[in-house]
């Protein structure tokens, strides 16, 4: 790509401080999905000592206080939200999947931190059971990887900042 700059992240979690905020609705889903994001994290350099495990009732408590404390206040580099919505008879599915999708991104866009997706929004028990490490692989550590990769994006847009500050006249 000749001169061109490129800035893009990698999965090297080594340095992060990650906290995993994890429902406790599903359980049987979710420990299988918080499972995968910390051998996730783990595999790729972080440790386990800069790891923490929040736990939330459910997955519309995921993007509030809990979250909003944890972005700002505690100096964690990235959040990994995990959660397991099956949907039912009523629009209550529908309800908490827009509301935790909206408030993790919004958390996200206002502080400037990277936050792995790994809310599952299903149809049934099967669907979730596969993606949550059977067939599907585990979304669990799919969202801890983007968390990682997205800090480590982050940086290089900071260092490609400072660089190019320092060489301004």
């Amino acid at each position: 790509m000749g001169d061109v700059r490129v800035l893009e992240g990698n999965l090297d979690a080594s340095g992060g401080r990650f906290c995993i905020l994890v429902s406790r609705f599903n359980a049987f889903i979710t420990e299988r999905l918080l499972e995968g994001a910390v051998d996730a994290l783990v595999r790729h350099g972080a440790r386990h000592q800069d790891l923490t495990v929040v736990r939330v009732p459910g997955a519309f408590e995921l993007p509030h206080v809990a979250a909003r404390i944890l972005a700002t206040d505690h100096g964690f580099d990235a959040l990994v939200a995990l959660g397991c919505l099956m949907r039912g008879d009523t629009i209550h599915f529908d309800l908490i999947a827009g509301e935790a999708t909206k408030g993790l991104g919004a958390l996200a866009m206002a502080h400037a931190v990277p936050i792995g997706f790994g809310v599952l929004t299903t149809d049934t028990l099967e669907q979730a059971v596969h993606r949550a490490g059977a067939k599907h692989g585990n979304k669990g550590a799919e969202a801890a990887l983007a968390a990682v990769e997205q800090l480590s994006l982050y940086r290089s847009i900071q260092a490609a900042d400072e660089r190019g500050a320092r060489t301004q006249p």
